[in-house]
């Protein structure tokens, strides 16, 4: 059993393979395995269609959403907790003031979103009325958030200050004030014709549930802990969006 999956440059992303690593671990009486990370950049919809049509990789993670868990085979065990449910702004820094006087719901959509075409966040924050500006690539929203082309990208709390420390030269700043709110599963994927790696997986990930090791590896990311912490600060409004009906 070889996973391959695509690598990812973030701090955090660390966590992904090394949670995969675990849970095939714990279930490794059931056959060997290797997991293979892949460099070349990919972006997600790429990914959910080379899984899909058992291409160049087997296996991915990402939030989930209507059509993925049509297309793919979803392991049914969030591997963000509750985390992934909160979202901070990247804006440009000098917007700060105006995003502190955004007290309601309904003045937040006077602004414009940006997020990648096919991000389960894309399809709630339509539902909810907020505009977005979309793109194919990750990559293309930075410039177009410097370029004006739309106001904040919403970014789960563990993503943001990493992505603006990468970014610093191009004066991006966290947004200090919102916390938008709504619950998107995130989960391993694999394709529905391989549901056998993903139910070892699932299983694997049951048993270090249970024996505490996936909590032990969740507390041992920096990014994690920060947001648990931001999270309880209770600091910033809290917009509810509500998710669309399935």
């Amino acid at each position: 059993m070889t996973p391959s999956l695509h690598h990812a440059w973030a701090a955090h992303a660390i966590y992904f393979p090394r949670l995969l690593r675990l849970a095939l671990e714990k279930r490794r009486s059931e056959g060997p395995f290797q997991i293979v990370e892949m460099d070349q950049q990919l972006t997600r919809p790429r990914q959910a269609a080379e899984i899909k049509n058992n291409g160049i990789i087997n296996l991915m993670w990402d939030g989930s959403n209507r059509q993925r868990e049509t297309d793919l085979y979803a392991v049914p065990v969030s591997l963000l907790r509750h985390l992934n449910d909160y979202r901070v702004f990247l804006i440009r820094a000098e917007n700060q003031p105006r995003f502190s006087a955004v007290l309601t719901l309904h003045q937040l959509r006077m602004l414009k979103a940006g997020a990648g075409v096919n991000w389960p966040s894309t399809e709630v924050l339509r539902a909810n009325k907020l505009p977005v500006v979309t793109s194919i690539a990750y990559e293309y929203l930075f410039p177009m958030l410097r370029a004006k082309r739309f106001d904040y990208m919403p970014r789960g709390v563990y993503e943001a200050d990493n992505e603006q420390r990468v970014r610093s030269a191009d004066n991006l700043a966290v947004e200090q004030t919102i916390f938008l709110h709504y619950r998107i599963a995130f989960y391993f994927f694999v394709s529905r014709e391989n549901a056998a790696l993903g139910q070892r997986v699932e299983r694997g990930l049951r048993l270090a549930i249970k024996d505490g090791s996936f909590d032990k590896l969740f507390n041992s990311i920096p990014a994690f802990r920060q947001t648990q912490a931001e999270i309880d600060a209770r600091k910033r409004r809290i917009f509810e969006l509500t998710y669309p009906e399935h």
